[in-house]
């Protein structure tokens, strides 16, 4: 259902009075809320069995400008799904007893996939590069994440002391991570990722290193996400999917993505780093080599 009643309504009274192909695409609307709110117009289109512009046409018939309004009413409504992980497994486990396994496996790549394609839009494009300078600008990078985002924070800071970076992962023993923060200042750079549900010991060590002059760059899934104000740089990242768990997905390619950028501005020094690497590595034959094989990436 929609995030606005009247639209629903509207729909369902109109249905009657609509050309065949308009009938095809309401039918799809109101029979796959979910996917409205998930996949993108192309992709729904095709499900439908109609062209994107008979979408348009819809929406247009509905009083909306485009399509892309229906989408969001119902992107809203998707964000107003149970706040709690057993409620959305519920309904996780109906849809599955109805649909089958074929169609969650399909729509959650689908969604894993819109939000990817997201991450490339010319606006998502800029902000990543403005990141991507502050931190390759940066004297020391403070990586944080907590709960499911520490593997995301954790894969940026490997990536990181690879080609050589001052690189400082947030994470310890006995309540002591936040220790290595009495040397953050303004010559440093702190990268916070957190998504709803967002950690509150994320929030404060990101507001904190504020106060001491740090960059702030975050990744996060909303502009009213709580590091957002915090933040000098604020990198989106969806995470909505019809399961019961936000997906990390795209944070992981938004990191993987501001580590090639910082990478790439280094220059010589990072591939004279990752020689480096390479060459430590395999003093230690951390890695296994197949018979004949050449030397294999860490």
């Amino acid at each position: 259902m929609a995030d606005d009643p009247d639209f629903d309504a509207r729909l369902r009274a109109g249905y009657d009075t609509l050309s065949p192909q308009l009938k095809e695409a309401a039918r799809w609307v109101i029979d796959n809320p979910a996917d409205v709110a998930l996949l993108s117009t192309r992709e729904q289109a095709r499900r439908a069995g109609v062209t994107p512009a008979t979408l348009t046409r819809l929406a247009q018939r509905l009083g909306m400008d485009g399509y892309e309004g229906v989408r969001r009413l119902y992107a809203d409504a998707v964000r107003r799904r149970p706040d709690n992980y057993r409620g959305r497994a519920e309904e996780l486990v109906a849809r599955r007893s109805r649909e089958g396994d074929a169609a969650l496996v399909q729509d959650m790549f689908a969604s894993v996939s819109q939000h990817l394609r997201d991450l490339a839009t010319p606006a998502s494009v800029d902000v990543l590069a403005a990141a991507a300078e502050r931190i390759a600008a940066a004297e020391r990078v403070y990586c944080l994440g907590l709960r499911s985002s520490f593997s995301v924070a954790f894969i940026f800071h490997y990536i990181r002391t690879l080609f050589g970076s001052n690189s400082v992962l947030i994470d310890g023993p006995g309540a002591t991570a936040i220790d290595v923060l009495r040397a953050i200042g303004p010559a440093d750079v702190l990268l916070a990722i957190s998504v709803q549900p967002y950690v509150r010991h994320t929030i404060e060590v990101a507001g904190f290193a504020r106060t001491r002059g740090a960059g702030i760059v975050a990744v996060t899934d909303s502009e009213v996400s709580p590091l957002v104000p915090i933040a000098h740089h604020a990198v989106m990242v969806r995470t909505e999917t019809p399961s019961f768990f936000h997906t990390m997905t795209p944070a992981f390619a938004a990191v993987e993505c501001l580590a090639a950028l910082i990478a790439a501005r280094r220059g010589e020094a990072a591939v004279a780093a990752l020689q480096a690497s390479e060459d430590q590595l395999s003093a230690f034959s951390i890695y296994l080599r197949p018979a004949g094989r050449g030397r294999r990436q860490p």
